[in-house]
């Protein structure tokens, strides 16, 4: 199997180390894989986790990826790239840190869509970074389907993409991303919801080997109540729920938001009634999540030509450089990824 990459993230956030961390601490997960970033900011990162009583973590220095799968365990391989800049402050955000990270990812993206690598997993970068180093997208999944796009010689409405967000507990997929609430609503529309259920329902037929049970929420409370909160439901949620069925797909709904998510719940005393639920928003969908256990999360992409996880967290600016940060949901995105490339 192909070597996974994990880019190193803003440098200025937790990135580097829970990167330096997982490799010291699960190195059965992280076998085959390796760190593409700065040299210096990688070696800072392994320092600043070095505690009494704990080896520190050796770091080497690669040519190519496939170099990884000869580097010993608890040892972090580093493909050092070009032109990025030497360590910065914690805790600033900074153009440089946003060009940064944001060239690791581009890396990474080309060797994925090149068949040099197997998948990508992406640590934490800030979109206020991004913003300031000139990046025009406002995130890891509008940057990679920009790079997947261009590698297709597609437009980018040709590639469209979804974001999922899994634990062991509850899956959810999002219609929109990145964008403001006013926007979102607006979003909501039969072509939307419709194409959103196309790519889940192909990812995970793909992941799970059976047709996927899919619940989707509804945009008003308790779904709209027939339209007397709203008409999305009737309007455009429903009529994408039919399309959805006449195609074979496995869709319930719309069902009221404020429990769905709970019925979705999977856990060791109960079954979940559904394998995912879509959510109509960013926080609709990405607050259950979270709230079961950021650790747990894992953000994968879903609709591209590759394989691309990520934890479910920010880049911590508040804790960075102290050692601290939970490198759990970083290992598990690894494990997620190697699943998927397989």
């Amino acid at each position: 199997m192909q070597a996974i990459a994990i880019t190193q993230g803003d440098p200025a956030g937790i990135g580097p180390e829970i990167v330096a961390k997982a490799f010291r601490d699960a190195p059965e997960v992280l076998r085959g894989c390796f760190a593409v970033g700065d040299l210096a900011t990688l070696r800072r990162a392994a320092q600043c986790i070095v505690r009494p009583g704990v080896p520190e973590l050796p770091v080497a220095l690669i040519a190519s990826p496939d170099d990884a799968w000869q580097v010993p365990p608890r040892c972090m391989p580093v493909l050092s790239l070009p032109g990025l800049p030497a360590p910065v402050p914690w805790g600033q955000v900074s153009a440089a840190a946003g060009r940064a990270a944001a060239d690791c990812v581009v890396w990474a993206a080309r060797a994925a869509l090149q068949g040099r690598i197997a998948a990508l997993v992406t640590a934490p970068l800030h979109k206020e970074a991004l913003s300031a180093a000139g990046v025009t997208f406002p995130g890891h999944t509008e940057l990679l389907q920009a790079e997947a796009a261009a590698h297709r010689g597609v437009p980018l409405a040709a590639m469209p993409v979804r974001m999922m967000l899994a634990s062991d507990e509850l899956r959810t997929v999002l219609v929109s991303i990145h964008l403001s609430l006013r926007d979102a609503i607006a979003a909501v529309t039969r072509d939307n919801v419709l194409q959103t259920l196309q790519i889940t329902h192909a990812a995970l037929l793909r992941s799970l080997g059976r047709v996927p049970r899919m619940a989707v929420a509804g945009l008003n409370p308790h779904a709209g109540e027939g339209g007397l909160f709203g008409r999305e439901e009737i309007d455009s949620i429903a009529p994408a729920i039919a399309d959805a069925r006449a195609l074979g797909m496995d869709v319930h709904g719309p069902l009221a938001p404020d429990t769905v998510f709970m019925r979705a719940r999977h856990t060791a005393q109960r079954a979940g009634e559904f394998d995912v639920v879509l959510a109509m928003y960013h926080d609709q969908g990405l607050i259950p999540v979270k709230y079961l256990g950021v650790d747990k999360g894992v953000n994968v992409t879903l609709g591209l030509p590759l394989v691309r996880t990520s934890p479910d967290h920010g880049t911590a600016f508040d804790i960075a450089g102290q050692g601290i940060a939970d490198a759990a949901s970083l290992v598990e995105a690894v494990r997620v990824a190697r699943q998927m490339a397989q």
